[in-house]
């Protein structure tokens, strides 16, 4: 079990040991507190002949991967993700990769604004400030109405995080330096700095970077081509949702994707139309909460699926068993191979059992 982020850890360890595997698990460096607690808190409280804690960095990592498994499970992004998979198949290793993406979320004129928007902040900014696989990542949806969501938006956001987010106890912070040195360049981007409608306050300090909007960003900016993985969410607008599809479709295949509507056809129309490793319609985040439903992701987001159910059967083998007796042995299957054989074998596979009367006796059917 190799964790980028150490929060969805123990998800698929569950499901490993109900299969009944062994685990060793290798949390991710990236969050060295929980890496540390988990390290110490699994030996106290589970077997240790069961499940494993090895932590460390690259060179752990890379050391785990060279050794043959029977199954390797990744969360975080496709750049290690290929790098995991391309270890594993040195030695034939099956793996479930969660990874990630730009998930969309499109929404049109028919909502109802103020639950739209209150559950497109809280998939965003209460999924960890944005740092979550699921977290929406951008926006689409008409030009004459884009005004009116942003105005929702930014309500929503002062309503949940005061006018000053980068104090509000209730915002995450952003994971280290690195990742906040990178969301830094998405915002500074000469494409993209003009274009903040909302927020942009940040404190290196405190690793905080506020909730902020941005609007119409360039397709070829950056913050429209890497996964954000934080606070920043683009808003792109279209003058026909139709041509929301149309971006979709021209970017890889999400973890997630959202649809607010109240208009069926046009739902009917985006769930059919939209490849993506789950979607839920008029909310975002919770399909992930439902154990029925399996959770994983499509092409670049990922191979594989888990949760409930699935994670069982994810870490399991569907080994095919027959038995069989000693009677009714059917001479017809081994040679010499006659006529006669030949129609009785036929008539079996085509379950003309009149025909395969017909062959026993010898009798010519026709």
């Amino acid at each position: 079990m190799l964790a980028e982020f150490n929060v969805l850890s123990m998800d698929p360890v569950i499901g490993a040991i109900a299969a009944g595997n062994v685990v060793v698990l290798k949390p991710s460096e990236v969050a060295p507190a929980t890496s540390s607690l988990l390290a110490s808190l699994i030996p106290q409280y589970l077997d240790d002949d069961a499940i494993r804690v090895v932590e460390g960095s690259v060179a752990e990592t890379t050391s785990l991967l060279e050794q043959k498994w029977d199954k390797i499970f990744y969360t975080g992004s496709a750049k290690i993700g290929r790098i995991v998979m391309a270890a594993a198949a040195k030695h034939l290793t099956p793996v479930t990769l969660e990874l990630g993406g730009k998930c969309p979320v499109i929404v049109d004129p028919t909502v109802d604004l103020e639950v739209t928007a209150r559950r497109i902040v809280a998939g965003k900014w209460g999924s960890n400030n944005g740092q979550a696989c699921i977290a929406p990542d951008y926006i689409i949806t008409l030009e004459s109405f884009a005004p009116k969501l942003i105005d929702a938006l930014k309500n929503t956001l002062e309503k949940f995080y005061g006018k000053d987010p980068v104090q509000s106890a209730d915002l995450s912070h952003i994971v280290n330096l690195s990742h906040f040195v990178r969301l830094t360049r998405l915002l500074d981007d000469p494409k993209v700095s003009d274009r903040v409608i909302y927020g942009g306050q940040r404190d290196e300090k405190q690793l905080m970077i506020a909730p902020t909007l941005v609007l119409d960003a360039p397709m070829d900016s950056l913050i429209m081509i890497e996964e954000i993985f934080g606070p920043l969410l683009p808003i792109i607008t279209v003058q026909k949702m139709e041509e929301a599809l149309e971006i979709v479709g021209s970017l890889s295949k999400p973890l997630a994707a959202y649809v607010f509507t109240k208009n069926k056809k046009f739902e009917r129309q985006v769930v059919a139309s939209v490849s993506a490793g789950g979607m839920l319609v008029n909310d975002t985040a919770l399909h992930v909460t439902n154990h029925h439903l399996p959770f994983g992701g499509v092409g670049e987001s990922g191979v594989g699926s888990y949760h409930g159910k699935f994670s069982f059967e994810a870490f399991s083998h569907k080994k095919a068993v027959l038995y069989r007796g000693f009677m009714g042995d059917l001479t017809a299957r081994y040679p010499p191979y006659t006529t006669r054989k030949q129609n009785i074998v036929r008539c079996l596979l085509n379950g003309n059992f009149l025909g395969l009367l017909y062959a026993i006796l010898g009798w010519n059917s026709k």
